[in-house]
């Protein structure tokens, strides 16, 4: 074997393509290891012709992996290195040759990831041990492999974590108690915080000191989506200043009244808001700076002191641990711990839309006065409501709750009277004949329309959005808004921020909803038959399903949308938290959240 001459010399800052060394490469066999600015690669040396019986040793394996995918480098001293694994065992001279190759040296392991080749989301932890019998080559390999990696900037070296110890079905410690070995070895300092109550991650975050929140690169919650909402709120509540969205009352008087009907009649006027905003709970000194909106609806150049959005947002991260794990599911593809926490040791990044919900009044006698809450994934009322809030007595059965709670209330088949107005987006102008579609089963519309699905690196998500740029509120272009309404009774009206696939419904409500396009996707379920509703839940449980193309179903992209409810009322579902509200405003806020995700493979 060769000795790795002038080892030192082939590594350069330059970024060109270096030299390279002999090793072993523990189960594979002799190789020539090198070294360039995207990453390490090697060859194997033993495949350069064929072995004995013409079996090749390191066919099929792994020949070279990206610093980008390397989470940590550790020198593991002296010991064996395998030799290659042999298919027939009667070889015996093959057999004895490579016994002598078989042999302690000094050794370094490289561990980063695979994706698996069924299921590409899904990544698997892999570690390529090289061994080399001068120990100065292995730790200078060793530092400059490090080197590489502290120059990947955007990799977090402190979080905060919150663990959640009775989410989902109660694992939530141990599922940090094995991920957290993957931060260990990444050279991650954690502060972990592990709830002993409800709300306690939520009083944390909302008492937390600026100071000491800069200091670490990100927030991480192990658990589901309803602990990632409780955390989000806490962080944004005390800190994020954006104008309201529009009260029922504003948009009722801007609305174009449309009974229950989505589609414009000939000779419907065109109705544009041109008020003031104002804005109940912010400071009078911040009212006509709230004003101001750029074009494009951004919050760029507004400024607040001690605000920590100026100076930037810390990024957070969702290792699941839940029931659902819709949010995990959206922007890993995966519902795997593991997955989550490569994502977020890697420094992988993307944007989230969230959508903020003010409650107006908690009942029809109620004073007016603003509440507000964020979500991050869904809003529903109705079945949703009913399904999260008959849930709570049932917690002792883990996520099966769900199954059983849903077969009741669907049982139950209740109907709530309420009253939607939405901000029209430019988009649905264009598709004003959505229920003007020909038919050719009953309850059913059969246009197909191309849907451009969200992926990693999407085009949609990634136009326009960027550090700068907060939110795109409904307001920022108050003469040219058209606000929409539609009222009668509904099984269930849902707001989804993002496709929301679960493994109860693997395409999501809306499948080609995008994580940061700037829209909510208004679901409107209106009254019908058991029948016809058990025929839209099982298109929506199955996968290439159409649960939107019925009749009884409105679908409205918007970026903002109020609500009334009439008589005997449901209760909101955020994110897996009840939220009551007789009158309630939502608003979408494109972008607001940075988190450690690099959206799914497709």
């Amino acid at each position: 074997m060769e000795e790795g001459r002038d080892v030192d010399s082939s590594f350069s800052n330059s970024g060109d393509d270096s030299g390279g060394g002999c090793f072993f490469l523990d189960h594979v066999g002799e190789v020539l290891l090198s070294r360039n600015h995207h990453g390490l690669s090697w060859k194997c040396l033993d495949c350069e012709g064929t072995t004995c019986l013409g079996i090749r040793n390191c066919e099929n394996s792994q020949t070279e992996i990206k610093f980008s995918d390397i989470y940590a480098v550790e020198f593991v001293s002296y010991g064996l290195v395998h030799s290659p694994k042999l298919g027939l065992r009667h070889a015996k001279e093959c057999f004895r040759e490579r016994l002598l190759n078989t042999q302690e040296m000094y050794r370094f392991t490289v561990h980063g990831f695979q994706s698996s080749p069924k299921e590409p989301c899904l990544w698997k932890l892999a570690a390529f041990t090289f061994g080399h019998m001068d120990l100065q080559t292995c730790q200078t390999w060793i530092d400059q492999l490090n080197y590489s990696l502290i120059k990947e900037v955007e990799r977090p070296r402190n979080l905060l974590v919150f663990v959640h110890p009775k989410s989902g079905k109660g694992n939530g410690s141990k599922i940090w108690e094995t991920v957290s070995k993957i931060f260990i070895r990444a050279k991650v300092n954690t502060k972990v915080i592990v709830t002993e109550r409800a709300g306690h991650a939520f009083d944390v975050m909302a008492s937390i000191q600026n100071k000491e929140l800069h200091s670490y690169d990100g927030i991480i919650a192990v658990g589901g989506d309803g602990f990632f909402n409780e955390i989000l709120n806490g962080y944004l509540l005390s800190r994020l200043k954006v104008p309201l969205p529009p009260s029922p009352s504003d948009s009722f008087d801007s609305a174009q009244s449309r009974a229950s009907s989505s589609v414009a009649e000939s000779g419907d006027a065109v109705h544009e808001t041109d008020q003031k905003e104002h804005y109940p709970l912010l400071p009078d000194s911040v009212q006509e700076v709230m004003n101001f909106r750029t074009v494009n609806g951004s919050c760029e150049g507004i400024e607040y002191p001690d605000h920590p959005f100026t100076g930037g947002r810390p990024r957070f991260g969702l290792i699941p641990a839940g029931s659902t794990d819709a949010i995990v599911m959206c922007t890993t593809g995966a519902r795997d711990p593991v997955t989550s926490s490569l994502h977020i040791i890697l420094g992988r990044k993307l944007f989230l839309d969230a959508m903020q919900v003010v409650r107006w009044k908690t009942a029809s006698t109620s004073t007016i006065e603003p509440y507000i809450r964020y979500a991050a994934s869904f809003a529903g009322y109705g079945f949703y409501g009913d399904v999260i809030s008959e849930s709570e007595k049932y917690r002792w059965m883990g996520p099966k709750r769900y199954d059983y709670v849903g077969t009741k209330i669907f049982l139950k088949h209740r109907s709530y009277e309420a009253e939607v107005t939405y901000e029209e987006a430019e988009s649905e102008n264009s598709k004003a004949s959505l229920h003007l579609r020909s038919k050719t089963w009953p309850f059913r519309n059969t246009s197909r329309s191309e849907k451009i699905l969200c992926r990693a690196n999407c085009s949609i998500c990634n136009s326009k959005v960027g550090g700068n740029i907060v939110s795109t509120t409904p307001n920022s272009c108050p003469e040219k808004t058209r606000w929409c309404r539609t009222k009668g009774r509904f099984l269930s009206i849902g707001a989804a921020v993002m496709s929301n696939r679960n493994e109860r419904a693997p395409d999501g409500l809306v499948v080609d909803a995008h994580l940061s396009d700037g829209f909510l996707h208004l679901i409107l379920i209106k009254d019908c038959s058991r029948p016809k509703y058990l025929w839209h839940l099982t298109e929506l449980a199955k996968r290439g399903g159409e649960p939107l193309n019925f009749e009884f179903v409105e679908y409205h992209k918007t970026r903002a949308f109020t609500f009334t409810s009439f008589g005997e009322e449901s209760v909101w579902n955020l994110d897996g938290e009840i939220f009551e509200a007789h009158q309630l405003s939502a608003q979408v806020l494109r972008g607001l959240i940075p988190l450690f995700a690099s959206g799914p493979e497709i």
